[in-house]
């Protein structure tokens, strides 16, 4: 019986090693594959990245083909050094650097030693690196910036980082990806697939001939071309009008949500972040900390909104029933409050409604501000039904545009103030700067843009949006096709949006005024302060405005902010003007203003806090028009 049994299982021992053997040789062949790994070259062979084109179809970047010299650490035989060091142009320390890299990445797999080689400085290394084992040249596609224009919405793409290469297998050391703006949005629509080609090599690493005749291949897969909303041309003519000077412009098409211009100022040529010199510049432009050009001024800076502001109040002043349209309120150069005055300019008293937009006048809105908190039983319950309103415009939050950066701003309400006077003890009067846009109440540009996007609308915004298309295919997505209404009714725009066209015929905006075109609108001069030294100090006033034309059926909404720029009109404004006429008549016909904004240059205002010339402290006085 026991002899049985040992047979029995000898027998089934056997049988199964017999089996497995079988299997391994004739039928699973990984085994076979890995074994011949270590004769094997492998190529990646890499995609054309996605073009990008403008609204227009206009080409705003393409490609163009690099060269990487690659290394393998455990290939690398002795060799020349200073040979090397001179085919390459690189120095020794370099050199020792990138290949210290290369072993902690992986001695067996390849690495980046010198990235983005052009043809005339890949053509003399072509022949000559094939004497050197481990060293070998990677053909692959960069960008190639057809407009100067855009930095900050367009983006750039960089080598990716170790964290990235474990949290994607997609990616390789030393392989390019999308680092800020399109470019890193849309990163899978436009990277494409990698192939692979697999080489038999000789003992030399040269490639003899394909491996199983390509069977393992696999070929690359083209990244999508996506088209934007962009229009080239007014991004191009934005950027021109805001040399020198800082700030962002943002327009929006308000039927669609789409980002017609997305200008932050100071900017940069794109093409700069491309080639070898790429690192010097992006650490150049990282380390300006003063004008910071990196820093996308149109979704992130957070300014004091102004003048523009009041509008919203207007209209949920109309809403909550607090006001009508032709009660008068006097202003006597200022609105008067305890022991304290917000100042206004001189225009004609008492003002309604539409006079009081087009005059900006700071005593009207006061007390309409004042009408509204005061409605309700408690401030906090006046301030968060006030909140609730102006928050439906997409104020006091993200937008959720299809962007990788962006900041909240803010909107106070009644828990907001309860923190900061947790006795109680504030009323209206105490946040009345919100009144103006001053205070607590901060935006960014396209914020502002979207408001007056939802007010040409007459109640309803689309989410602003900067992609139109995938490979030719509309946007059907509907976080940006479904309109997002306001809480105001649309009974109550009209006068509003008389107002603001009074704006431009007969107020604060009517040096402005282009012709042949009804453009509604608001200047804005919002106060501008900061510490120096510890002590609070007023700085030039940044210029604000906001518009949108047509009148009927409006085709533009634009937010305009200056830095140190002075009244509204002075700077925003009539960069505002020229951007409208640019895109609805293609042309310019007020040359004068053009000229005079081209000329200007506000470097000489950004430096006096840089060089300890005196300002006036804060004492509390807002002037806001």
């Amino acid at each position: 019986m026991k002899k049985l049994l040992l047979l029995s299982i000898a027998t089934i021992t056997g049988l199964t090693f017999l089996g497995r053997l079988f299997y391994l040789q004739i039928i699973d062949d990984s085994s076979k594959l890995k074994s011949e790994l270590n004769a094997l070259k492998v190529v990646y062979d890499y995609p054309e990245r996605g073009f990008v084109y403008d609204r227009n179809g206009e080409l705003m970047v393409a490609n163009q083909v690099a060269y990487d010299v690659m290394i393998i650490p455990r290939e690398v035989k002795a060799f020349d050094t200073l040979a090397l060091l001179e085919m390459l142009h690189v120095d020794k320390k370099y050199l020792n650097k990138k290949f210290e890299e290369a072993i902690n990445w992986s001695p067996r797999r390849p690495s980046v030693l010198v990235p983005q080689l052009t043809q005339p400085e890949f053509a003399p290394l072509q022949e000559r690196l094939r004497k050197y084992p481990g060293f070998y040249i990677q053909r692959r596609t960069l960008r190639k910036y057809m407009v100067n224009h855009s930095a900050h919405a367009l983006g750039y793409i960089r080598e990716v980082s170790p964290e990235t290469i474990l949290d994607d297998p997609h990616y390789q050391l030393g392989d390019l990806a999308g680092k800020s703006g399109v470019e890193l949005q849309y990163e899978e629509e436009l990277r494409g697939r990698k192939g692979v080609k697999r080489f038999l090599r000789d003992r030399f690493g040269r490639a003899l001939e394909s491996y199983e005749d390509g069977r393992y291949d696999t070929i690359p897969k083209a990244g999508s071309d996506i088209t934007l909303t962009l229009d080239n041309v007014l991004q191009e003519y934005g950027q021109q009008l805001m040399t020198n000077k800082r700030g962002g412009i943002v327009a929006i098409e308000p039927k669609t949500g789409e980002i017609l211009s997305l200008v932050s100022a100071p900017f940069y040529d794109p093409s700069i972040l491309m080639g070898r010199d790429r690192s010097k510049n992006i650490t150049r432009l990282i380390r300006d900390t003063i004008s910071t050009p990196t820093y996308n001024r149109g979704l992130q800076a957070i300014y004091p909104p102004g003048s523009p502001f009041k509008v919203l109040n207007a209209l949920i002043a109309l809403q909550e029933g607090v006001v009508s349209t032709t009660e008068g309120f006097r202003c006597n150069h200022g609105y008067s409050y305890g022991n304290r005055k917000m100042g206004c300019h001189a225009h004609a008293s008492p003002l309604a409604m539409e006079a009081g937009i087009a005059q900006s006048c700071n005593a009207y809105f006061a007390q309409v501000y004042r009408r509204i908190v005061e409605s309700k039983k408690t401030p906090t319950q006046g301030l968060n039904n006030w909140n609730k309103h102006v928050t439906s415009f997409g104020l006091g939050n993200f937008l959720g545009n299809d962007l990788p950066v962006g900041q909240k701003g803010r909107v106070p309400d009644g828990d907001y103030y309860n923190k900061i006077y947790p006795n109680g003890g504030w009323y209206a009067t105490t946040t009345i700067s919100n009144a103006i846009g001053q205070g607590e109440v901060s935006t960014t540009p396209i914020q502002l843009a979207n408001m007056t996007a939802a007010i040409a609308n007459q109640g309803y915004f689309y989410t602003p949006h900067i992609l139109k298309k995938i490979d030719g295919k509309p946007l059907t997505d509907p976080a940006y096709t479904t309109k997002r209404y306001t809480t105001i009714d649309k009974k109550h725009f009209p006068v509003v949006i008389e107002g603001m066209n009074q704006v431009y015929k007969a107020g604060t905006a009517s040096r402005l005024q282009v012709p042949g075109i009804e453009i509604c609108g608001k200047t804005g001069t919002a106060e501008n302060f900061t510490k120096i030294n510890g002590r609070t100090v007023q700085l030039t006033d940044h210029s604000v405005f906001i518009a949108f034309a047509p009148k009927d059926n409006p085709k533009i909404a634009i937010a305009v902010f200056v830095e140190n720029g002075h009244y509204g009109a002075t700077y925003a404004g009539k960069i505002a003007s020229l951007m409208i006429e640019k895109h609805l008549k293609g042309e310019i016909t007020r040359t004068d203003l053009e000229t005079w904004i081209l000329a200007q240059s506000l470097e000489e205002e950004y430096k006096k806090p840089l060089s300890g010339e005196p300002f006036r402290i804060n004492r509390g006085k807002l002037v806001n028009f």
